[in-house]
Formats: structure tokens, sequence, C-alpha cells
């Protein structure tokens, strides 16, 4: 899919990192020509405007994205509760609207919600399980919408057990799967690897990951349960 349009530039900080962990592409204009100026040569995925703080200027900028002789949509607005009056009158200006302060997993599920619907369905390359999110693109990975701060192997390890649900995997199994078979560490490099990153997940998800008692780790529960 192409990349989504947000207005301002810079956009704020955490609708930034929003996008980022759920692996959709943006780009931010601060204008109606940068938007033409910039615009892939397939069109934009989308737009999503911050009228929050923008205020009048914000739906000014969605006005004239949707004046075009290609409108461009699905058009998402961020905005304050104290706002929500305003929107009476604009309805045409957006296809639909998310408060602000917003949780990542609200505004990725109007998303998908807005883009189905537009029957753009190409999906970021995630892997999602619960509240888990990773990237498999960018490197990311998020619980609940807050990004966790994980080693390159600490990533690759919680990557190959959230993709396998459910399944057992020994010590050594682990350890040729996500190391390589050329590494030589012992079964204790796991162990290490499993209890930072229960420590990442928090004390509420820490339980993801299971020990199997003398065998090895799972992940979470089998889809066919």
């Amino acid at each position: 899919m192409e990349p989504l349009l947000l207005y301002p530039n810079p956009p704020p900080y955490e609708l930034a990192q929003a996008l980022d962990l759920a692996g959709w592409a943006w780009k931010a204009v601060g204008n109606e020509e940068e938007s033409r100026r910039d615009e892939p040569e397939d069109g934009w995925g989308g737009a999503i405007i911050v009228a929050a703080e923008e205020g009048e200027n914000a739906f000014a900028m969605a006005r004239a994205l949707r004046k075009r002789d290609q409108p461009i949509e699905p058009l998402l607005l961020l905005v304050s509760g104290a706002q929500l009056d305003e929107l009476d009158m604009r309805g045409e200006l957006f296809d639909d609207f998310c408060l602000t302060p917003f949780h990542p997993r609200e505004l990725e599920a109007r998303l998908k919600h807005l883009l189905f619907r537009a029957g753009r369905t190409s999906r970021p390359n995630v892997i999602e399980y619960g509240p888990l999110a990773l990237n498999v693109e960018t490197y990311q990975a998020a619980v609940d919408g807050e990004p966790l701060d994980l080693t390159y192997m600490e990533y690759e390890l919680l990557k190959f057990l959230a993709s396998h649900p459910g399944k057992v995997f020994t010590r050594e199994t682990l350890l040729s799967r996500v190391w390589g078979y050329d590494y030589y560490g012992g079964a204790r490099t796991v162990d290490v690897h499993i209890r930072r990153l229960r420590s990442k997940l928090g004390e509420e998800h820490a339980g993801l990951i299971q020990t199997v008692r003398s065998v090895g780790y799972s992940f979470g529960q089998s889809k066919w349960l």
C-alpha cells in the first residue's frame, strides 16, 4: 500500500511512533502544495490530519485534499474533545475521527476499518498476539502500544516464539533456530534471554512465555485450541 499522508510536518511524536510500531508507511507534509509535490506515483494511501493543535489550518488542509479532482481518501481526523461540536458542519471533510490523546490500538483499528472500506487491504508485515505486536520490517515491538526496548537477539527470540504460538521448543532447538547452527553457546543463553524478555514484557504479560518443565519454552496458546 502507498504511504499515508500526515499533516502537519512534523507530526506529533505519539502519532509517528504508533504508525511506525504498527508498520504503516507515512510521509508528513506541511501544506497542500507539498502533498502534491511529494505524492507517490500511485497516489496517497490515505491521510491523517491532526486538528487537535492546528485547528482551522488542519480543517483547511482537509478541505483542500477533498477538493482535488481525485480526493484523497480515506481521511482520518485527530481531534480533541473540545472540537467535537466543530465536526457537525464538516462531515464532508473526513471519513472518520479519533479523539486525542488516542490509544495506539484504537488508532490502528480505525485505520484498518477505513482502509478495508476503501478496498485497500494491504497489511504491514506485523506479527500480533493479544497485546503484543512485532513489526518484522522495522524490528520494533510493542505491548499494548507501548514500545519494548529489545536487543537484536531478544527481538529475534520473541519473534520466533510468537510466530509459533502454543508450540513447545527445547533450548537446543531455540539455539539452532534463533542463534544459528554455528552458535556454540550453551542452553543458559536461552534462559538468560527468556528471563530478560519476561522482565521487559512486564509482570502482566510475562506469562506469555511459559516454561515447560524438563522440555523448554512455549509462547501463548495454539490457535487450534
